[in-house]
């Protein structure tokens, strides 16, 4: 509603300063954005609310326009001061607004739901916030949520517009390979999800800046500045980027980027795994250390034993390499107690115990890209809401496992058209060459 969200130009700040969740530390990060942009995504498809929706692309739109740089990567925050003030890009005054809003029935508006009080609520400014729900506000008002939403975004354009004139804060330009692929897979699922091909894009642009920038003879590197990367990857940032790169395959189904998630897996296996179970978060090779931290619990970002378990778990799906799943299984199993004494403690833990639990979904596309029949199948697969459920897909059967993943191994065409396969486990049902059979086999999939 505001606050802690930034209503005029998407995005969250830190964290608050009050009980009232009003005042904001009004630094940026990406992670956080990264992550709160994909729980609203998700939250919208569970309930098919706008106003979620509106907040993870508000996000994704932010991040894009203030955290990306031109050669694909994600910066790592903005800075909470400007002019030497904290939050003065953020504040308004009433003249400010009552100037920018000239539009008399669209500032009465604005003011319905974001209200001004002579006095300001901070400092004798405005931090805006809804004191109603999107519902509430557009029932007063007799209007559809939807409209509401249409009407308010035309004003908060013009407020932005106003905005950006202002001196911005810092940039914290430094590219950290973890926190970008949070915002990697954000970027992936809204694409897929909301058939956003600018978010397609901004995802692609940035797995192959990753790739190529922070991983080009073999190790991936943790950090990028202004050309130059710096220390060796840590735990979370292989695993972090093969969950990443998988969500891209899943929104665009190119086997370079599921050969990618596929090596980085091999590479935290050899050069993180602690024999007696788990990984280490520093490689073997790292400096020498007087131990090897491994941390297991996670905070305001995922650690990297969670990342690698949820990692080996949605690999699993698509190689059926029982080893993969055994490792991430028995780090679960370790760690049920804890999870249930402390949940908060271990939320990408639980995510990653739920699709254990499964039942997981697997489903595989064979057919020509150009066909139309393979076109529709593919988009219903990728804009269908199923929390365990991975996606595959190739004009033909792969020959190898180098070709693509194995889910894919020994499905063809049937009857000259492009077929879908719903799987569990591997075991699949009979092939069918139409939409509306796979929408049934998914319906009775559950």
């Amino acid at each position: 509603r505001g606050g802690m969200y930034d209503v005029i130009g998407g995005g969250f700040h830190r964290y608050s300063t009050d009980d009232d969740w009003l005042v904001p530390h009004f630094e940026k990060m990406l992670y956080d954005n990264a992550q709160l942009a994909l729980a609203y995504l998700h939250a919208h498809l569970l309930t098919g609310d706008a106003a979620f929706r509106q907040v993870c692309t508000d996000t994704l739109d932010f991040i894009q326009r203030e955290l990306t740089g031109p050669e694909g990567g994600f910066y790592s925050s903005l800075d909470a001061d400007s002019e030497g003030e904290e939050g003065k890009f953020y504040l308004w005054t009433k003249e400010e607004l009552d100037q920018l809003l000239s539009d008399d029935e669209n500032r009465r508006l604005f003011y319905q739901v974001y209200p001004i009080n002579p006095g300001g609520n901070f400092e004798g400014k405005h931090i805006l916030r809804r004191t109603k729900t999107l519902g509430a506000a557009a029932s007063e008002l007799g209007m559809p949520p939807a409209d509401l939403l249409q009407r308010l975004k035309a004003a908060r354009a013009v407020l932005l517009q106003g905005r950006s004139r202002r001196k911005r804060p810092q940039t914290d330009d430094k590219v950290l390979v973890s926190w970008n692929a949070l915002a990697l897979r954000a970027f992936a699922e809204a694409a897929r999800f909301f058939g956003r091909p600018d978010y397609l894009e901004t995802a692609r642009k940035n797995a192959d800046f990753l790739l190529q920038a922070l991983y080009p003879q073999g190790t991936l590197m943790r950090s990028w500045r202004s050309g130059k990367t710096s220390q060796a990857g840590f735990l979370e940032d292989h695993a972090g980027l093969i969950l990443g790169l998988l969500s891209l395959y899943q929104a665009d189904p190119d086997p370079r980027w599921y050969k990618a998630a596929v090596q980085l897996a091999e590479d935290m296996n050899e050069h993180f795994r602690d024999p007696q179970g788990g990984f280490f978060d520093t490689r073997l090779e790292h400096e020498n250390l007087i131990t090897r931290p491994k941390d297991i619990q996670d905070n305001a970002a995922p650690c990297g034993n969670s990342l690698a378990a949820s990692a080996l778990l949605l690999l699993n799906a698509y190689t059926g390499l029982e080893e993969q799943r055994g490792w991430a299984e028995s780090a679960l199993a370790a760690l049920q107690g804890l999870m249930a004494r402390h949940p908060g403690a271990f939320a990408f833990w639980l995510q990653g115990l739920d699709f254990a639990a499964g039942p997981v979904t697997q489903a595989a596309v064979i057919g020509p890209r150009q066909d139309p029949l393979t076109g529709q199948m593919l988009a219903y697969l990728q804009q269908t809401y199923h929390p365990r459920m991975v996606i595959a897909f190739a004009e033909d059967e792969p020959q190898s496992s180098q070709d693509g993943p194995e889910l894919l191994r020994g499905r063809k065409p049937a009857d000259g058209k492009p077929a879908a396969y719903v799987c569990r486990g591997f075991i699949c049902n009979l092939p069918v060459t139409s939409l509306e059979g796979l929408q049934q086999q998914l319906r009775e999939a559950g």
